[in-house]
């Protein structure tokens, strides 16, 4: 077994900061750390609001519900029911081939709201350099979201496979996840799904998506393979009530900005701590001084 040298390391010589720039240094980073905490708590709720709303409109149809049952009324503010949104909602629910729905909803697939772009086989498509390409998005870094260590692929590859910040990635075979991707540039790998759509929001067909994980997953687990996955037909038979265009648009007034912030605080994160480690080792070996640093740190994590 080969074992490192211990005098070596007694013998090690390197340059450390007077007692009062460490703990300077410690609370210049400490401030980044409180700040990626800070937006990481802030995402669980955001996240838990919007999830919460989507589930209560679209799923459990509460407002229909509550109208039906008088205990919503006109100019009358609920938990998740504000006033403003009476009039959005239907007043009864109708029979349809799915199960009761809103009237004048409509129960649709998930692959006629969205498109499901799946990924490409990425070794066909080498790097052109070492300065010129893209990371290569897998499973393994969309759980971890970020792009540490990944293999590259082309950085010429068709606009469509390229996945950037606040894109919805799907990945449908081996570990089943729906997240908004928030680690940088990279390449969409097969296996993956991109999720788009030009008929309903962003946060509609990433909480309707997730709605169906559980059941996805459960079907992925079911095959006899040694990598449970879904297929298309799956997407199609998955369901969702979809209210008419004019009343998206107002929904959309009231989850977006939710479902934005929680995507904004994510960025913000990544770049705070990109900026903690490269300030680290600048700082420790005097590179930087802890003024500079300081205001490089005020304008980043206002």
């Amino acid at each position: 077994m080969p074992r490192g040298d211990k005098g070596a390391l007694a013998d090690f010589k390197f340059l450390l900061p007077p007692i009062n720039e460490q703990r300077a240094i410690a609370h210049i980073l400490g401030t980044l750390d409180d700040k990626i905490e800070l937006n990481r708590k802030q995402n669980e709720t955001l996240e838990a609001m919007a999830r919460a709303l989507f589930k209560a409109w679209f799923v459990d149809f509460e407002p229909v519900r509550a109208k039906m049952e008088g205990r919503w009324q006109r100019g009358q503010s609920l938990p998740g029911l504000p006033a403003h949104l009476y009039d959005l909602f239907p007043d009864r629910l109708v029979e349809s081939e799915l199960g009761e729905v809103p009237e004048g909803w409509e129960m649709c697939s998930l692959d006629s709201i969205a498109n499901y772009l799946n990924g490409l086989a990425l070794q066909k498509f080498p790097p052109e350099s070492e300065e010129e390409f893209l990371p290569v998005i897998k499973i393994a870094q969309l759980r971890a979201g970020n792009t540490n260590g990944a293999d590259r692929a082309s950085a010429r590859i068709r606009p469509e496979y390229v996945v950037a910040d606040g894109d919805v990635l799907f990945s449908w075979s081996g570990s089943l996840e729906v997240e908004v991707w928030n680690g940088g540039p990279g390449a969409l790998n097969q296996h993956l799904f991109k999720v788009t759509s030009d008929k309903v929001p962003k946060w509609f067909y990433f909480f309707a998506t997730r709605h169906h994980l559980p059941a996805f997953r459960a079907i992925a687990a079911g095959k006899a393979t040694t990598m449970g996955h879904i297929q298309r037909k799956h997407l199609t038979d998955a369901r969702i009530a979809v209210a008419p265009q004019e009343r998206m648009q107002e929904f959309d007034a009231v989850i977006a900005p939710l479902f934005e912030q929680f995507v904004r605080n994510y960025q913000q994160s990544r770049t705070l701590a990109q900026l903690r480690d490269t300030l680290l080792p600048k700082l420790i070996s005097g590179e930087l001084r802890v003024s500079d640093a300081e205001g490089i740190v005020v304008g980043a994590a206002p």
